[in-house]
């Protein structure tokens, strides 16, 4: 069937024409150049990495070192600390030697701003070693008083006489708290011309970014705050009476009767202080002292709302304000009418709690014939000298007062001559730093009328100052109007739950739960008991950002108020809490500004005086972020 046809080759129709390629050749020239490109940016790679790890190794010896700086620190020991840093300067030196070897990135575009960071770290930490240096030079003649681990120079003669001779030496240390400050201006400036968003928020598991922002942010707390603490540092002979005398009222805020600044006050002692020597000129009850007034006061409306059977303003109920300085402004308005008072420098208020930790170090201080102790009480499950003290300022019995009218006087100058009278390496160093941590908490406020001196104690936040801030923020307040001493027992929880509603404002609802345990104390006038423990009759103040609206407060026993005062927006209250019994005030309110959803907030939360460990919970949404005992003021960070 085929016949006739020609053959067709299919695969010869299909087939493609086969494409020869030629080979593209460098001409040799190129290669050698490549090569030589090769070779270089290798020896380049491995003189980088060589002097690299050079400089690591040597910043491994730096960290070492520091850290054994930083051990002599912590156990106070100032000799130890002043060898360390001699030894990390010197390893800075080699540091910074190191580091040139690797200046040639300074002229390659991005890796020099990273090499700048580093040269900027480097004299960051060389000016740190310097000023530390310095305040160790300074601190090292004192180093007995302080009760720090040194040969300090005032050794010789009674404790008295050291501390007279350190007072009228101590302003040959002034001049170098210039130094220290020029020196921690340009550490300063050096970490704020580092850029933390150069660099990544982690490398490996190591956090980078955020502990850069955090370092920083804590140097700049730290400098702004011994920046601006120096004129009191400067002015601490003057303040210390020398070498003119001064005179200090120093008031006791009983916390068991919780008061605005702290406490109710109960009595009072004038101290005169002539180069380091204390005095007590006068020491008395509060009570004696407002019948000495020459004028009356109308109570104030607060007074004439929530206290008991109370129609005029008396010394003892004058710290109405949160603030202590506008407080004690409002007592020495009331004082200058009692005739012949002493004229003072300023005001220093205490509280029991200050009394109780000097006796945890310092072991019983004896007075009248009564043995006060920090140890616990079976009468009233507190501390000795909580108990001895309500005792004395309120059982009905004359000669109990009478005996003992300048008791406070008289317990704080046994405090001092024990503590004067011990040898400086046992109990100084830990009493220095009680006190310190005391004025953190506030359980010791100033108020001083010299301009320099105050400035530098706000500045250190010692001064109960309810601080003038933009931003989120919040102070409860509570006050104890004829309530016993029931804030002996009444425990505090606060629940702060912050929400975002659809207009991108904030809602707060703020729980407040007051719990009392213990069971009610015989307050009857004719059987003469103790009455310690009664119904707290609480008078309530929550300081919020001004222009707050307050949307509901739930709780109060008596008519609601919301007002301005101190900068801030206030909501007022009143609730009672019975023995044994609890009572909550739920207050809502909306923030006037709005919250950046993602965006870190900052909430301050400044403490009460005479407060301690009031429990605080955090919660966004309900969710809780963080618990914890409010010691100190403190700040929160929140994210919505």
């Amino acid at each position: 069937m085929t016949d006739g046809f020609a053959k067709i080759n299919l695969e010869e129709n299909t087939k493609k024409p086969v494409v020869v390629e030629k080979k593209m050749k460098l001409p040799k020239k190129y290669l050698k150049l490549i090569a030589i490109l090769l070779v270089i940016f290798g020896g380049f790679l491995i003189v980088t990495l060589i002097l690299a790890r050079d400089f690591y190794n040597s910043l491994k010896v730096t960290i070492s070192d520091g850290k054994n700086v930083s051990a002599a620190v912590k156990s106070q020991n100032i000799e130890e600390a002043e060898k360390g840093l001699k030894k990390l300067q010197v390893d800075l030196v080699q540091n910074q030697e190191k580091y040139n070897r690797l200046a040639y990135f300074k002229f390659i575009p991005l890796a020099n701003l990273y090499y700048e960071d580093g040269a900027r770290v480097l004299r960051a930490g060389s000016n740190g070693i310097d000023a530390g240096l310095i305040a160790i030079e300074s601190l090292l003649p004192y180093s007995d008083l302080l009760g720090l681990k040194g040969k300090g120079t005032f050794v010789g003669g009674s404790a008295d006489e050291r501390i007279q001779t350190a007072v009228k030496t101590f302003d040959k240390v002034t001049p170098r708290l210039k130094d220290i400050s020029s020196k921690i201006e340009l550490i300063q400036k050096d970490l704020d011309d580092i850029d933390p968003n150069r660099y990544p928020q982690k490398v490996g598991k190591t956090v980078i970014r955020s502990r850069l922002i955090s370092t920083r942010n804590i140097f700049d707390e730290t400098a702004n705050l011994f920046i601006n603490a120096r004129p009191l540092l400067e002015e601490l002979p003057k303040v210390l009476g020398e070498p003119d005398e001064k005179r200090y009222l120093i008031i006791f805020q009983n916390d068991a009767e919780r008061r605005a600044t702290g406490g109710f006050i109960t009595a009072y002692a004038v101290f005169k202080i002539k180069g380091g020597k204390l005095i007590v000129e006068r020491s008395d009850d509060i009570y004696k002292l407002d019948e000495s007034k020459s004028k009356k006061f109308p109570a104030p409306p607060e007074i004439l709302t929530y206290h008991k059977n109370v129609f005029t303003l008396e010394l003892r109920d004058s710290n109405l304000s949160p603030d202590f300085i506008k407080s004690m402004k409002k007592f020495e308005e009331i004082l200058s009418t009692v005739n012949g008072f002493p004229k003072y420098d300023g005001i220093i208020a205490i509280d029991t709690h200050v009394l109780v930790e000097s006796m945890k170090i310092l072991g019983s201080i004896p007075a009248y014939g009564t043995n006060f102790t920090a140890e616990n009480d079976k009468r009233c499950d507190c501390p000795n000298v909580v108990y001895e003290l309500e005792l004395y300022a309120d059982k009905p019995a004359a000669y109990v007062k009478g005996s003992r009218k300048d008791i406070i006087g008289v317990l704080l100058y046994q405090i001092m001559q024990k503590a004067l009278g011990i040898s400086p390496s046992q109990y100084w160093g830990r009493l220095f730093q009680m006190a310190i941590s005391e004025m953190e908490q506030k359980h010791i406020l100033f108020y001083l009328h010299d301009p320099k001196s105050q400035g530098g104690l706000e500045a250190l936040n010692f001064s109960g100052k309810i601080k003038d801030i933009e931003g989120n923020y919040l102070h409860i307040n509570n006050v104890n109007f004829a309530g016993a001493k029931s804030n002996l027992f009444v425990e505090e929880f606060v629940k702060y739950d912050l929400s975002r509603d659809k207009d991108g404002l904030g809602t707060v609802t703020l729980t407040l739960d007051y719990k009392n345990p213990a069971p009610p104390s015989d307050c009857g006038l004719e059987s003469g008991g103790l009455c310690l423990n009664g119904l707290l009759r609480n008078w309530i103040r929550v300081y919020v950002p001004k222009g707050s609206k307050l949307l509901d407060f739930k709780g109060s026993e008596k008519d609601v108020k919301t007002y301005e005062d101190l900068g801030k927006t206030v909501f007022e209250g009143f609730f009672t809490v019975k023995p044994q019994g609890a009572s909550q005030a739920i207050v809502r309110y909306k923030l006037p500004t709005k919250i950046e959803k993602g965006k870190n907030d900052i909430l301050l939360i400044q403490k009460q005086p005479g407060t301690d460990d009031n429990e605080y919970e955090i919660l966004i949404n309900g969710k809780s972020v963080e618990k914890f005992p409010l010691i100190k003021d403190h700040e929160v960070k929140i994210k919505i």
